[in-house]
């Protein structure tokens, strides 16, 4: 069982109050917080080799480089991926869609056909959008029920010889529900089919085995995963980076440059255009090594708890609903009270010292489905408490006296 207690005192923030009450903090589906040891991390690259990398023969360029490649070794670990230069770093799980939606501009056709899931963030509708805009493809959605599932009868109606992509979060941001990704990835493969997972919100809850799951590509955030903003991971098949064209032109991703052709440097540095977030880069990888000393098994299953306690409590509510009510669902309770807008619900829970995400949380769909502006939003961590759940129910409370 986790000491959660010895845990929370690793992350400074969460010893502060807000608006004089003690925070509690349950906006880890959209960031989690940060604990000392990456901090130190990210303090001691700026104070003792801050330098650029892979171009210097000076020590602190060596000593950069080092770490920095040492981290895609430590991130290529953690997801079991064959290779390192598989591994990607990018900006977040943004960037990374982005390079393989640009990358698939001159694989397809007019008429290919394209799948993404109705539990999509906008990150991984958008841009395969405008993939469609400029191809012709033909962008068709997997619907959804009213417990926040896939209907997965229809998916299967929907592949054809005519599908190149399948797209699906691991994990709903929105709603929580872990999705069924390794049918997903078997039976788009089975048309021919490549398959982008994205693994922003599983990362913090969950190992995922890319060699295992046979995806062909991966996303993650490592702000997911107790790491700094403005870096992440592209995991992609070699044979796939290999056929995708570079997202980005400049430095460190050509091998020879003149003004009549210019050609391109190996993988992974032909999508690692520019100055990397270098502390960024290396702070994921100590922010992977903090949970995996943890142990995701054991954040898994408390989260878990977490997550039963934090549901039967919050329904004890009159006039309170979840969004999102399947089973197989992650640490992240999404509900509305009765005749109170969401956002007025956040701003007194604010007031009170609980930090809850509000919206339609970049999943408009989903809200459209539900015909609904939005949720409001509690996500749980290793990191947080039931005595945590207590005061965010007790808030919830008194704001329905306050609005009624």
């Amino acid at each position: 069982m986790l000491d959660v207690l010895k845990i929370r005192k690793d992350f400074p923030i969460l010893n502060r109050e807000v608006n004089g009450k003690p925070l509690v903090y349950f906006d880890n589906a959209a960031t989690s917080q940060t604990p000392q040891h990456v901090i130190d991390v990210i303090v001691d690259y700026y104070q003792n080799y801050n330098a650029n990398i892979h171009r210097g023969v000076h020590t602190l360029s060596q000593e950069a480089t080092d770490k920095y490649e040492q981290a895609r070794a430590i991130i290529q670990k953690h997801f079991n991926a064959a290779k390192a230069h598989e591994i990607i770093l990018t900006s977040g799980t943004t960037h990374s869609i982005n390079i393989v939606a640009n990358g698939f501009s001159s694989l397809l056709e007019k008429g290919d056909e394209i799948l993404v899931s109705a539990l999509e963030h906008h990150s991984n509708i958008v841009p395969w959008q405008m993939l469609c805009e400029r191809t012709g493809a033909i962008l068709k959605v997997i619907p959804m029920n009213q417990e926040g599932e896939l209907l997965m009868d229809v998916y299967d109606e929907l592949l054809s010889d005519k599908t190149k992509l399948v797209f699906c979060n691991h994990i709903s941001n929105a709603l929580g529900t872990i999705n069924p990704i390794e049918e997903i990835i078997d039976k788009a493969h089975k048309v021919g089919a490549a398959v982008l997972i994205d693994g922003a919100q599983a990362a913090p809850h969950v190992k995922a085995d890319m060699q295992a799951l046979d995806v062909d590509f991966y996303t993650i955030s490592a702000h997911k995963v107790c790491g700094p903003t403005g870096a992440g991971m592209l995991y992609g098949k070699e044979e796939w980076l290999n056929k995708l064209p570079p997202y980005q032109g400049g430095g460190e991703m050509i091998a020879e440059v003149t003004f009549e052709k210019t050609t391109y440097a190996d993988l992974p540095h032909k999508f690692e255009a520019g100055t990397p977030n270098i502390c960024g880069g290396i702070a994921f990888g100590a922010a992977l090594d903090y949970m995996n000393a943890i142990g995701f098994d054991e954040i898994e299953s408390y989260e878990n708890e977490l997550l039963a306690y934090g549901t039967a409590k919050l329904l004890e509510i009159e006039g309170l609903k979840i969004y999102g009510t399947t089973a197989n669902k992650t640490s992240v309770i999404s509900f509305n009270i009765e005749g109170v807008h969401p956002y007025d619900m956040g701003s007194i829970l604010d007031k009170l010292g609980v930090a809850v995400r509000t919206g339609h949380h970049c999943a408009q769909p989903i809200m459209d489905f539900f015909k609904i502006p939005g949720t409001v939003r509690a996500s749980f961590s290793f990191y947080n408490t039931k005595e945590e759940i207590d005061t965010l129910v007790d808030g919830v409370r008194t704001a329905m006296k306050m609005l009624s």
